[in-house]
């Protein structure tokens, strides 16, 4: 395989330097002949000419990796010297205004270890062309903006391939003279080149189907490997809840009579949501309660349901260019969250969803990779499959939701399908439907997708108590904390409520007003404004951006008693959480420095009062008080430190944990063993919730000196029926020096050692270990039988775990921790530049730690710049990272 590889001074694409295609493909015939050692693609393309380029522009069609055996055009064979042909462009001239271009190219797909365009994974053929992997099939007009009507032909090996999947409806099959099987497939819709899929191999289907709302019958398809076939009833069950969703909430039906889903052992992502044939990643599709946690059914269900949305929402409609990805993705991803929040539980589904925000996007704003939602430039576009695009999309999208209402979303959302179903659109367009749906200004959100940063609103709270009013003021600072000369002010919705001394909402009344609700959006335009609450009686606690309204950094000042009292009083589920994680966190940042400075450590009797009162607070769900009860990580903490010092962070968050287990441990029993049951497993919401609480307290138990956790663990990982409780028993052993630690590891691989998304586990667990010689152990790891960095998923079990999981460990004063992601990162990228580069991201926040460990993840930065024919997606992220 000739692996991609970047110029000494690659070239950025900028979106500002948009253009339509001198060319439109109208449709599109593949023929793909399937062989073991090189596949012959046949294309052909009725081309027409742009009407609004110029009249010699030429034709120039993408490729990478590809043979050309021969070209066609209006059925005459081209001769050598009448194209042009360069390791990525085919370029004709004088081409008429229509016409018929015919390709013929080999590919090899069973040495196409970047997993992008056509490949192997266990013997079976399956494609990923998002984003521009459909140039390592054929030559095209590899562009979202390109839309065509395809038809399929796949022909091999019927005892090899029995199954031969493509996009749409199936029309027929037949077996040839030679013995092989020859399918054919039609998708009636336009679309483009990114959302072409084919699946060939042995595969079991599961099958079902769904009844729409005009009374079609869908039939409903799951492939998987044969050994997998008990693993697919969750993921058919998802499907139906999210088709049935997605009809009553946004009045959106299926458009085709069959649709199917391919599980694979090999991807890059999590899906891929081609045309009727979504091709997933097996972790994603695959659910038992031996060996898939509550959390990966769940996480089943929200992606099954991410992928079949983006029916309507990125492939009826999509990106016209890939700058504007967010507009299908960030949309969609909101989407799956409503749909999770209204199957399982809306204010758990929140604060998980700004957990993952705060963890993965907020660093992302802060660092080298910064970008808006709508990025300006890229050179690889791969890179820029990121949270900000993802997940602060959605908040964005959110943001839409909470200006306009529900109601005023649908509309918005029923106006943008009347006018560009079947296109290929902006974000731009997507706001102006919105916006001329509700007749609502929107001109000023636009700074959403043109401004990079986590905006920081400022607010001031002035109590007049003789008055009974009560004044806060807002002031929206630029990411950084600086006003900024190129920050200009956001549209932000703040949500907020005021707490009495009973504990209960006020009403809130601005001045001028004689009544109100007990919660408003505020909608912050300027760059400091004040609102005036009146008829206060007593000092009120604000409840400010309640359920996270804008994604906003706050700065406003709570005493700790304040903190306490959100957490044990505020009627929004969110901000209740969340004040106990600021609570906690600022006690933990407080004994961090105190660890720094060689001095005692103790932990107030206040913090103990306010952590007792959520853990036995039986109002909550198991769920939530699960959630309550969980510290703030290492990772997330470490970004309010100036300096990060992951060795006193480590010892501080420790000792809380260990001290919370001592001075409540009677507490943690009680609530361990009312949560503990015998009875059958099942998913239902109450079980999740005992499971989960009874877990978060087996992990304080786990923490306590002597061998109480240890015991308490080893007993629930061999009486466990389910993955759940034995993941969660496991995870506490692994953090501990004792002799069940290592019985328990072997035990588990003995029993699973053959179940390749439990192997994972299995290696991630021992990754975020925090014991010492947490490096030398990983490394030992990375030899053992069972790993290999061709597969994604047990690179980044190992690997990814440790290296964004593991604070303390990856960052040993060593630097043994740093060269292990290094050497990882130089072989992987020369094999899979997509992960390679995922994974060297966990340097690019190398400048907030100590002199020592700068110059020492610095040095592993240059030694990736230096390999020669670095992949282009790597040494984007090293260049930015080095700030070069």
């Amino acid at each position: 395989m000739t692996t991609a590889t970047t110029e000494a001074a690659p070239t950025p694409t900028y979106r500002k330097d948009y253009t339509p295609p001198a060319f439109w493909i109208d449709r599109v015939h593949l023929e793909f002949d399937l062989g073991e050692t090189g596949t012959e693609v046949r294309a052909r393309l009725e081309l027409r000419r742009n009407p609004d380029a110029a009249a010699d522009a030429s034709l120039e069609l993408n490729g990478e990796d590809l043979e050309t055996l021969g070209l066609k055009l209006d059925g005459r064979e081209l001769q050598a010297g009448e194209w042009e042909e360069t390791a990525e462009l085919l370029t004709l001239r004088d081409l008429p205004a229509t016409c018929v271009l015919e390709t013929r190219v080999q590919v090899h797909p069973e040495k196409n270890f970047q997993l992008s365009g056509l490949y192997q994974s266990s013997g079976n053929f399956c494609t990923q062309c998002e984003a521009e992997g459909f140039r390592r099939i054929t030559w095209f007009l590899d562009r979202p903006d390109v839309m065509a009507r395809y038809t399929t032909e796949i022909t091999g090996d019927p005892e090899r391939y029995p199954v031969m999947l493509s996009n749409g409806n199936r029309l027929g099959e037949e077996v040839l003279t030679d013995g092989r099987k020859r399918v054919r497939w039609e998708d009636p819709f336009p679309k483009p080149s990114y959302l072409f899929a084919l699946v060939a191999g042995k595969l079991h289907c599961h099958a079902g189907e769904f009844k729409t709302k005009s009374g079609r019958k869908v039939a409903l398809e799951i492939y998987v490997e044969p050994q997998n076939a008990d693993k697919c009833d969750h993921a058919l069950l998802s499907l139906q809840q999210s088709m049935d969703w997605d009809e009553k909430t946004f009045g959106l039906e299926y458009d085709l009579d069959l649709y199917m889903i391919v599980a694979v052992g090999d991807f890059n992502m999590g899906a891929m949501e081609n045309k009727g044939l979504n091709v997933f990643n097996s972790k994603y599709v695959l659910a038992a309660k031996e060996t898939a946690t509550d959390d990966d059914f769940e996480s089943v269900q929200a992606v099954i349901a991410h992928e079949y949305f983006h029916n309507w929402t990125g492939n009826r409609v999509t990106c016209r260019d890939w700058f504007q990805l967010t507009l299908k993705e960030g949309l969609t991803v909101f989407r799956d969250q409503q749909f999770t929040a209204d199957h399982t539980s809306a204010a758990v589904k929140r604060i998980d969803d700004v957990r993952m925000l705060r963890l993965r996007q907020f660093p992302e704003d802060s660092g080298p990779m910064a970008h808006p939602i709508r990025p300006e430039s890229y050179i690889a576009m791969d890179n820029f499959y990121t949270a900000t695009v993802y997940d602060k999309g959605a908040e964005v999208i959110r943001m839409y939701h909470t200006l306009l209402g529900a109601e005023g979303f649908r509309k918005g959302m029923d106006l943008y399908f009347e006018r560009h179903d079947n296109q290929a659109v902006t974000c731009d367009d997507f706001r102006a439907a919105m916006s001329d749906a509700n007749g609502f200004d929107l001109k000023q959100f636009e700074r959403w997708y043109v401004q990079a940063g986590t905006p920081i609103v400022a607010v001031e709270a002035e109590q007049d108590e003789a008055a009974g009013t009560l004044t806060l003021r807002f002031a929206q600072k630029a990411p950084g904390g600086q006003p900024g000369e190129e920050f200009s002010p956001m549209l932000i919705p703040m949500r907020l409520g005021l707490i009495g001394a009973d504990g209960q909402d006020l009403p809130l009344i601005l001045a001028g007003e004689t009544e109100g609700p007990t919660e408003r959006v505020l909608e912050l335009r300027e760059g400091v404004e004040s609102f005036v609450f009146t008829g206060l009686s007593g000092r009120p606690v604000p409840s400010l951006l309640r359920g996270l309204s804008a994604p906003v950094d706050l700065e406003f000042e709570r005493s700790d008693a304040d903190l306490a009292f959100q957490l044990a009083h505020d009627s929004d589920s969110f901000n209740r959480w969340d004040a106990g994680q600021a609570l906690f966190g600022k006690a933990i940042l407080d004994l961090t420095r105190r660890v720094a400075a060689g001095q005692p450590l103790e932990l107030g009797i206040e913090i103990i009062d306010a952590f007792q009162r959520v853990l036995l607070d039986d109002t909550l769900d198991g769920s939530m008080r699960a959630f309550a009860v969980s510290l703030p990580s290492e990772r997330l903490l470490a970004q309010s430190m100036e300096v990060i010092d992951p060795d006193a962070l480590h010892t501080a968050r420790s000792f809380v944990r260990a001290e919370l287990a001592k001075r409540l441990v009677h507490d943690f029993r009680a609530v361990y063993n009312a949560n503990r049951t015998d009875a059958p497993y099942d998913l239902e919401k109450a079980s999740i919730d005992r499971r989960r609480i009874a877990n978060a307290a087996l992990g304080f138990l786990g923490a306590l000196e002597g061998t109480e956790g240890a015991e308490l663990a080893a007993t629930q990982l061999d009486a466990s029926d389910n993955m759940t409780d034995a993941e969660a028993a496991l995870a506490v052993l692994v953090q501990l020096d004792v002799p069940q630690r290592e019985t328990a590891l072997e035990a588990f691989y003995t029993k699973w050692k053959d179940e390749p998304l439990v192997l994972d586990k299995w290696f991630t667990l021992q990754a975020c270990s925090t014991l010492p010689g947490a490096p030398e152990r990983v490394e030992a790891l990375s030899k053992h039988s069972d790993f290999t960095l061709l597969n994604p998923n047990r690179a980044r079990s190992l690997i990814g775990a440790f290296a964004m999981a593991n604070q303390v460990g990856f960052n040993d004063k060593s630097g043994a921790g740093y060269r292990f992601l290094a050497d990882a990162v130089i072989v992987l990228q020369a094999q899979n530049p997509q992960i390679a580069a995922r994974l060297v991201g966990s340097f690019n926040h190398w400048k907030r730690f100590d002199a020592g460990r700068q110059a020492l993840m610095r040095g592993e930065l240059e030694r990736i710049r230096a390999v020669d024919g670095l992949s282009k997606d790597v040494g984007e992220i090293v260049g930015r990272a080095l700030g070069s």
